[in-house]
C-alpha cells in the first residue's frame, strides 16, 4: 500500500476547497478530487508493507495546533494539476519537519522533494487563461494522519492530535 502522512480537513474545509475546485474546473476542465479524498500531504512514503512501525513513530511526535490559510490558486503546466495553496505558514513547515526528521531516525525513506504546501483539485487540467480569484480561508489544523492510498480511493489508518497552545 502507498502510505502519506497528511492533514486531512473537517466538513467545513473541505467545502470550501470543493468550491476553488469548482472554480478551478471551470477554468481548466479536467477532473476534480473527489470531495472526500480532498487532503494536503505533508510527506509520501511509497510503497509500505507494515504501517505499524510508522503508527509508533508518529505517536511518539509533539507539536502544537496552527492555523492555516488558503489563500491561492495555482497550475502545474508540466502534470496538469491545479491546486490551491497555503500562505507561509512557520508552523506547518515545522511539522513537516518534524516527520521528516523522526522518518530519518527511524530509518524510513520518504520523498524528500521541498515541500511545497498545496491541495490538489484538478488532475488532467488544461492551462487556464487566468486562474481563480477566491475568499481566503482559514484551516485549524488539530491533527495530523497516516493514510493509504489503494486503486479504490484513500482510507486513514491513523490520527494523531496536535496539542492545543
Amino acid at each position: 500500500m502507498r502510505l502519506f502522512f497528511a492533514l486531512w480537513p473537517d466538513e467545513s474545509v473541505r467545502a470550501h476547497l470543493a468550491e476553488v475546485a469548482k472554480l478551478l474546473h471551470n477554468k481548466c476542465g479536467g477532473k476534480r478530487t473527489r470531495e472526500e479524498s480532498i487532503h494536503l500531504t505533508l510527506v509520501f512514503l511509497g510503497e509500505v508493507e507494515k504501517p505499524d512501525p510508522l503508527l509508533e513513530m508518529a505517536a511518539r511526535l509533539s507539536a502544537n495546533a496552527f492555523e492555516i490559510r488558503m489563500d491561492r490558486a495555482g497550475y502545474w503546466k508540466h502534470n496538469r494539476i491545479a491546486w490551491a495553496g497555503v500562505a507561509e505558514s512557520p508552523e506547518l513547515a515545522g511539522l513537516v519537519a518534524s516527520l521528516q526528521a523522526a522518518l530519518k531516525a527511524d530509518g524510513f525513506e520518504y520523498d524528500e522533494r521541498n515541500h511545497f504546501p498545496h491541495v490538489t483539485l484538478v488532475r488532467k487540467a488544461g492551462e487556464p487563461k487566468a486562474l481563480p480569484d477566491f475568499d481566503a480561508f482559514s484551516w485549524q489544523v488539530s491533527e495530523f494522519c497516516l493514510v493509504g492510498a489503494t486503486p479504490s480511493g484513500y482510507s486513514v489508518i491513523g490520527r494523531w492530535q496536535l496539542k492545543n497552545r
